[in-house]
């Protein structure tokens, strides 16, 4: 996170959750017997808060804010879920194959990701970091939406009213084990149009908007708003919900495998790597990046529970490991100092004895 500006990745979500700086920054005045009250806010490591009625006040608005752009139909029935869950399944088994081309598939220890339509890069690929930098990968270089995603899923939304015919050119299918999370986002808006449609399988979990995670050990502020999402329900994600606060996925409400389809439309200018000249430049300037090794580990429940080491946190480890090296060898130089010095006081006693004799 050092080479994008942030120091750690607590200030890049603090940068991904400007919604969240309102409640520290701005204070709200109220005369209660003739005398001015502002709203207590306090963030300590465990992003605990020390609440008013003004900032609870706050919150419920934004709750019923995020509520009021949300929509949600139950629509597939637990048939038809076990029919689409069957095809999930084969997806995992032909990327497990090789069988897709490389940016289709994103792995992630508790976490597999699946692009379909169009992929685009986030995270650790991003070569500027931040909100904004994400970039479609070139057409081409993931695969097309299979047709059972059609047949079975997208048909269905638009017979029901969800979504327009032709809206969705870009299928995503989230994989998670249990203890699995996705930390909290905004859907780029340079990349998509709205609204954000997915369909859950597999088991029952919920959506969390305006958390804040923190690491060491891994931990996840209080939600502004928690949305329950059922095997089988659809949830369309627009306005307020979908651009002005964050959403994500805790580690605690993934308690069993559990998938999301997530379909959603390019916008016609979101930029597209090669298409930015710039981006050309620093990439010709830059010597080639290694491709990033990716977690053949097995899924563990409790990994996501664990403490993570950032990079940052790995040079502070470092630092003590140099000191005491530097510490051992200047020891080590002292003592030869004082061997050679034994050496040559024993040196001149000799010479001084064999003079007298």
């Amino acid at each position: 996170m050092a080479a994008s500006g942030y120091s750690d990745l607590r200030e890049k979500l603090k940068s991904m959750t400007p919604h969240r700086d309102d409640y520290k920054n701005k204070c709200v005045d109220e005369t209660s017997n003739g005398k001015h009250r502002k709203r207590k806010y306090r963030e300590s490591d465990d992003d605990e808060y020390e609440h008013s009625d003004d900032s609870t006040d706050l919150r419920e608005q934004e709750a019923r804010r995020v509520r009021s752009s949300i929509q949600q139909k139950s629509i597939f029935t637990p048939e038809e879920c076990a029919r689409i869950e069957k095809k999930i399944d084969e997806v995992v088994a032909h990327a497990e194959a090789g069988l897709y081309r490389e940016h289709t598939v994103d792995r992630a220890p508790l976490r597999n990701k699946y692009f379909f339509g169009e992929g685009y890069t986030y995270g650790a690929q991003l070569e500027k970091r931040g909100p904004g930098q994400e970039r479609l990968y070139r057409k081409g270089e993931v695969d097309e939406i299979p047709s059972w995603v059609y047949e079975l899923v997208i048909n269905r939304l638009v017979t029901n009213g969800v979504i327009p015919e032709g809206f969705v050119n870009s299928a995503v299918i989230n994989d998670y084990q249990p203890g699995g999370c996705i930390v909290s986002h905004v859907d780029p808006l340079h990349i998509f149009d709205r609204p954000i449609v997915s369909v859950s399988f597999f088991s029952d979990s919920a959506l969390c908007f305006g958390c804040r995670f923190q690491f060491k050990p891994i931990r996840v502020s209080e939600p502004v708003f928690v949305l329950p999402v059922r095997r089988g329900s659809v949830t369309v994600l627009s306005g307020y919900a979908a651009d002005d606060i964050t959403h994500c996925i805790r580690p605690q409400d993934i308690k069993e495998r559990r998938a999301v389809i997530i379909l959603r439309k390019t916008r016609p200018d979101a930029p597209r790597l090669g298409s930015d000249s710039s981006l050309r430049a620093s990439l010709a300037q830059k010597p080639g990046r290694l491709k990033a090794k990716r977690s053949h580990r097995k899924a563990d429940p409790d990994a996501a529970h664990r403490p993570r080491v950032l990079e940052m946190d790995k040079e502070e480890n470092r630092r003590p490991s140099l000191s005491r090296h530097r510490h051992s060898v200047t020891s080590e130089n002292y003592r030869r100092r004082g061997q050679d010095y034994d050496k040559e006081q024993e040196s001149s006693g000799r010479k001084v004895k064999m003079r007298r004799h």
